[in-house]
């Protein structure tokens, strides 16, 4: 049963993962101001890592541990 919620899960992450590489290409191609559907990808991750950087050790902790949560998927 937990076995078929993680491969669920990981499914579902991988797919979200693939929409969010499509959305940043997609806004890199053709502009953020043309992307209305999709919003403002790129801004949206630089704001993620500024907050991050700004964070210090606990921000860089955060990263370190989302990191090592896609890592050790595989």
């Amino acid at each position: 049963m937990f076995d078929n919620a993680k491969k669920t899960i990981r499914a579902i992450t991988d797919i979200g993962i693939s929409l969010l590489a499509l959305a940043i290409v997609a806004s890199l191609l053709v502009g953020s101001s043309n992307m209305s559907f999709m919003g403002d990808v790129v801004s949206n991750i630089t704001a993620l890592v500024t907050q991050l950087g700004n964070a210090g050790l606990s921000g860089l902790i955060a990263l370190a541990v989302v990191l090592w949560l896609f890592q050790s998927k595989a």
